[in-house]
């Protein structure tokens, strides 16, 4: 039985492939479109090279999705290598150019004689829905945050005391925004007719808005140069931004619906500190399967909340954060972790008994945090829900 290695160098338009048999020889330099007859026809090529092929690709979704989609559904065994991998493991081969040729030879010769590599498994259709979710309302948050800054930015130039007055990341002060946008016209509106006109709009705590909207008029009588057109686009932006808004709602309410059907929503839930957009980008992350991960300990790795040794010599217990892990993981525990805090008394003592051993805040949420991971696999191993007292177990 013949076995061959096919490393593939994903990109947009092109992917490059190179095959390697047992000794790391090349047997077949390709470049080949993104599209599917040329990928078939390599997929083709390839099999007819050797009876056993192994497939390293250096992206899992993107501009490589329609791919490993056509191998997995060839029954193709593919694995994943990561571009930092990719780019580490090249120091290690003859000549200092880069070039895709080269790059998708090192990916075949890498799924060659590397065991740990992460095979790619057909994807859950729920999971994949979440994670394209997650992702796009990790976009609008971020047009969100760049929109309000744009927003500060106009108005200060105007309005400072405004700026200073208002939070522009609730809805009541941007409402403030689409009648007025100058101390003028808010002096002229004075402080009764500013709460009606709020209240008129649903807004809360519309009488302490209007106050400080009408305090911060009264401190500045000075019309800045350029303040007509700044003002029209302080309206544009705060639309933008009560837009994106409406969006981030909209999407929040896919993410919760479609992560309520899946089978582990119930147990991932209960964990105190996950809600339904926490859970979703656990899922997302990992995929939604345990068995990826052998241990909590990889899972804690993974997450990058467990700390990597870096001895050497004489010099041991050298721990610090990892490079390689998934942001997104650790954004969910420690996040979780924070507001367990404030609403888990469990959670509460063992912070605070973390910081009476002398650990900083930081150090403390990320030990609450590595522990939340070894609690949360021990639910989803158990298929049980978090319960504050864990249940009595009698021996038969």
């Amino acid at each position: 039985m013949t076995a061959i290695w096919a490393g593939i160098d994903a990109g947009k338009t092109h992917h490059h492939c190179v095959v390697v048999d047992d000794t790391g020889k090349r047997l077949l330099p390709r470049r080949v479109t993104n599209a599917e007859p040329e990928l078939l026809r390599l997929l083709v090529d390839v099999l007819a090279l050797g009876d056993e092929v192994t497939w390293g690709v250096d992206l899992a979704d993107g501009g490589a999705a329609l791919l490993i989609d056509l191998l997995l559904n060839h029954g193709q065994h593919t694995l994943y290598i990561p571009g930092m991998a990719v780019n580490r493991a090249s120091e290690g081969y003859r000549g200092e150019g880069k070039t895709d040729a080269k790059d998708a030879a090192i990916i075949a010769d890498q799924a060659r004689i590397r065991r740990d590599l992460q095979p790619l498994r057909p994807g859950d259709e729920l999971v994949t829905e979440l994670k394209i979710l997650t992702v796009h309302r990790r976009d609008l948050t971020d047009d969100r945050t760049r929109a309000i800054n744009r927003l500060r930015g106009r108005l200060t130039g105007i309005f400072p005391a405004l700026e200073r007055a208002l939070d522009l990341t609730n809805a009541g002060p941007l409402v403030v925004l689409t009648g007025y946008q100058t101390p003028a016209a808010i002096r002229r509106t004075g402080i009764r007719r500013l709460e009606t006109w709020l209240r008129n709009r649903k807004v809360r705590g519309a009488a302490q808005l209007a106050q400080a909207a009408v305090e911060a008029a009264e401190s500045q009588h000075t019309s800045v140069t350029g303040e007509k057109p700044t003002a029209q686009l302080v309206h544009t932006l705060e639309r933008e931004v009560m837009r994106l808004n409406e969006q981030i709602a909209e999407t929040d309410k896919l993410i919760e619906a479609r992560f309520r059907e899946h089978k582990h929503a119930e147990v991932i839930a209960s964990m105190p500190g996950i809600g339904p957009l926490m859970g979703a980008e656990f899922l997302a992350a990992t995929g939604g399967d345990m068995t990826a991960f052998a241990t909590p300990d990889r899972l804690a790795g993974f997450a990058g909340v467990a700390p990597t040794p870096r001895d050497s010599g004489k010099i041991s217990g050298n721990l610090h954060r990892p490079k390689r892990y998934s942001r997104g993981l650790q954004r969910v525990f420690c996040t979780s972790a924070l507001i367990s805090i404030r609403c888990c008394e469990e959670s509460r003592r063992f912070y605070d008994r973390k910081r009476a051993e002398g650990k900083r805040h930081t150090r403390a949420v990320l030990a609450l945090a590595r522990r939340r991971v070894n609690v949360l696999g021990a639910l989803l191993r158990d298929g049980r829900c978090y319960e504050s007292i864990p249940p009595v177990t009698t021996a038969a």
